[in-house]
């Protein structure tokens, strides 16, 4: 009776299709290729049911809309893809010819997108260790740098194995670098050149605010010296090996020793892993990632763009970062790395409730020709590099500081990212973002939470100073953005923009926890040429260096923010210019350690009043060490501002409503608004 019954209702299903003119093709694990992909499970006769891939279904639905014109009032075609894992041997691409369709998935299931194969064939060894042989490696040349392990990442040997070296001396470039640094002196006994598969051993040197990534070249023991094949970021101070910088050994055979680690020994073709308690290779999913690219939207930059198509419910997972020869060593924010979803001249893409995971770049990159598409209520998690890239740097590679798009209009615009996750970034490339924007403007980034990164959660802009800039007219509203930076990386915010900005808005965002290795773990960071920002109605508190931070810019407004309990300066302000920096008004400044402001205040090129400033465990000072009445006085600054207890009703457990009588009210603040206010711990 219930075999009856499903049929008939399938039956129904594929009719009712017909009848609304609606096409529906359904891709399940048990499907066939060589079935019509017309009924959502096999039929009884297990002659007909849905297809077994993603790629036989887009071919179907491609030859039904090049031979079937269908009214505009027609439905969209559909794919529906039931649960399960899918090992894809290509990325699932859309061109033009895949306009107006919609794939998701089947009812409540879930349908994993997969990049990786899945290691079978373990052999135990008499030390417990397990090692599978990996032809494809040996032979074809697969390499992959990440392991997932029962849905975990799972780390390659380091040394050393807790902490850091120190880069013990610095060196010039050798005769060959054809960029940056491509060497330095270490400490005796730190590097060896008996490792086994030397060129296969990673340093990863840290610098101000980025990682170089580079595969050894040599060791010469006796001089203590180790080159790579590749260069550090700049010959500059900041993109240096410099005396005393941190530095890692990774992917050390030797090393290996720990449960939970990997190694792939290349030339052998063997991986080896050992395993966790409780693992068994019965028991043990392990999937190491080949597809770069996972989802890859593809319109032409002399046509047709892929336009108005809707994917929902699914999740990619398991995209490779094979490290080049000469590693990777950005100037800043990992700018090269592509996503596992990767669009180019694509209009009104919708991905909605999608995942994407266990990726060795960034999750998404919304490129040229990208205009007026929605990521909405996504999860982006355990990420090599960060979330969300929109738009380009303006030149090949990684862009040039100064290079901005020369056309009269930019090559991507009015994108939105919304009720996204955005988490656990950074882990192969620490200097990535949680979402970025380049030349790109009338972008919306809100209502998203953005965390556990290493660097900076948003980042709008790619002009250093006060050249032309696309990037106008960006909105960051009502985002939580927390646990940034973990003492990694330095000069980052949680909240980043460069250049020429206008009507660029960051509004209602809750921030905390932002924490720089050295300096600068800023709340809201107007860096270098930033203009026409306008910073209102946030939350910030426990950062490093400041809950606002602007190293130079033009006309930038600072109002009604809460800005509460940084480690050092409450305030920075690096650059005195010939221009007004900033208008820093009606802001809430809360602090019980630390400077009030630091760096450049005492000249008229920065507009401060009516504020209110409350130290909690004594006095508050001014520059100078002078009170408020002195500081008036001497600059001008603060002459409504107030030096007061703000009546937060609970500061300590992150309640920063305002009671009733709070004298901020005097001032024309205006409360930020109860979400916002009762901030996540």
């Amino acid at each position: 009776m219930k075999t009856l019954l499903r049929c008939g209702l399938i039956l129904a299903a594929a009719i009712m299709a017909q009848a609304n003119d609606r096409q529906i093709l359904y891709v399940a694990p048990d499907g066939n290729d060589s079935w019509s992909g017309r009924l959502p499970a096999p039929n009884p006769e297990t002659n007909d049911g849905p297809f077994a891939t993603i790629h036989r279904a887009q071919i179907a639905l491609r030859d039904w809309l090049a031979n079937s014109p269908r009214p505009e009032s027609a439905p969209r075609p559909e794919i529906q893809i039931r649960g399960g894992l899918y090992y894809l041997e290509q990325p699932l691409t859309l061109t033009p010819q895949d306009s107006q369709i919609l794939i998701r998935a089947y009812r409540a299931e879930r349908p994993v997108l997969s990049g990786g194969v899945r290691i079978t064939g373990w052999v135990v060894g008499d030390d417990g260790r397990w090692r599978a042989d990996l032809p494809a490696v040996r032979e074809q040349g697969w390499q992959f740098t990440q392991l997932f392990v029962n849905d975990q990442r799972r780390p390659r040997p380091r040394l050393p194995a807790s902490g850091h070296y120190r880069i013990a001396g610095e060196l010039a470039a050798s005769d060959e670098s054809l960029g940056g640094i491509d060497r330095f002196q270490f400490a005796t006994g730190e590097l060896r050149p008996d490792w086994a598969n030397l060129n296969d051993v990673e340093v990863l040197a840290f610098h101000s605010w980025s990682m170089s990534r580079l595969p050894i070249k040599s060791v010469d023991a006796p001089s203590g010296v180790v080159s790579f094949f590749g260069t550090s970021p700049s010959k500059s101070y900041w993109g240096i090996f410099k005396q005393g910088n941190r530095y890692l050994v990774e992917n050390v055979k030797e090393a290996l020793g720990t449960p939970g680690q990997w190694y792939l020994d290349r030339p052998r073709g063997e991986l080896i892993y050992l395993p966790r308690p409780g693992e068994t290779p019965e028991n043990t999913v392990a999937i190491a990632p080949r597809l770069e690219r996972l989802l890859v939207i593809a319109g032409d930059p002399n046509g047709a763009s892929v336009r108005d198509v809707r994917i929902e419910g699914l999740t990619f997972a398991h995209a490779a970062w094979p490290i080049p020869r000469q590693g990777q060593a950005m100037p800043q924010a990992e700018i090269n790395l592509d996503g596992a979803i990767s669009a180019t001249h694509a209009r009104q893409i919708v991905l909605k409730h999608c995942a994407v995971r266990h990726v060795g770049a960034y999750a998404m990159a919304w490129g040229d020709g990208c205009h007026d598409n929605l990521v909405e209520s996504c999860e982006m998690i355990d990420l090599g590099a960060g979330g969300v890239k929109l738009g380009a740097t303006g030149l090949a590679g990684w862009g040039g500081l100064n290079a901005a798009r020369t056309a009269d209009s930019p090559a991507s615009s009015h994108n939105t990212v919304r009720d996204c996750t955005i988490a656990f970034g950074g882990r192969l490339h620490p200097a990535a973002i949680g979402v970025w924007i380049g030349h790109s403007p009338h972008n919306t980034i809100e209502h998203n939470e953005i965390f556990d990164l290493y660097y900076s959660a948003t980042s709008i802009g790619w002009v250093w100073g006060y050249a032309p800039s696309h990037a106008h007219h960006n909105r960051v509203l009502y985002n939580h953005l927390h646990t940034l930076g973990q003492g990694v990386l330095s000069d980052m915010g949680a909240v980043y923009t460069l250049g020429i900005s206008p009507g660029t808005v960051v509004s209602h965002n809750v921030i905390h926890d932002v924490h720089a290795f050295d300096y600068g773990g800023w709340g809201l960071y107007t860096d270098e040429g930033s203009t026409g920002v306008a910073m209102e109605n946030n939350l910030v508190y426990r950062t490093k260096t400041g809950g606002f931070h602007q190293h130079y810019g033009r006309e930038n407004f600072i109002r009604n923010n809460i800005l509460a309990f940084s480690q050092t300066d409450q305030l920075q302000r690096t650059r005195k210019e010939p221009h007004i920096s900033f208008t820093f008004e009606r802001n809430l400044v809360l602090y019980d350690r630390g400077a009030l402001m630091g760096s450049q205040w005492a000249d008229d090129r920065v507009v401060v009043d009516g504020n209110l400033y409350w130290n909690l465990t004594g006095e508050v000072r001014f520059p100078g060490n002078r009170p408020l009445d002195e500081w008036r006085a001497a600059t001008g600054h603060d002459r409504h501002s107030l030096v007061a207890d703000p009546q937060f009703l609970d500061p300590a457990k992150h309640d920063f409503r305002l009671a009733a009588g709070s004298p901020a009210f005097q001032l024309g603040f205006v409360q930020i608004g109860r979400a916002s206010c009762r901030a996540r711990v």
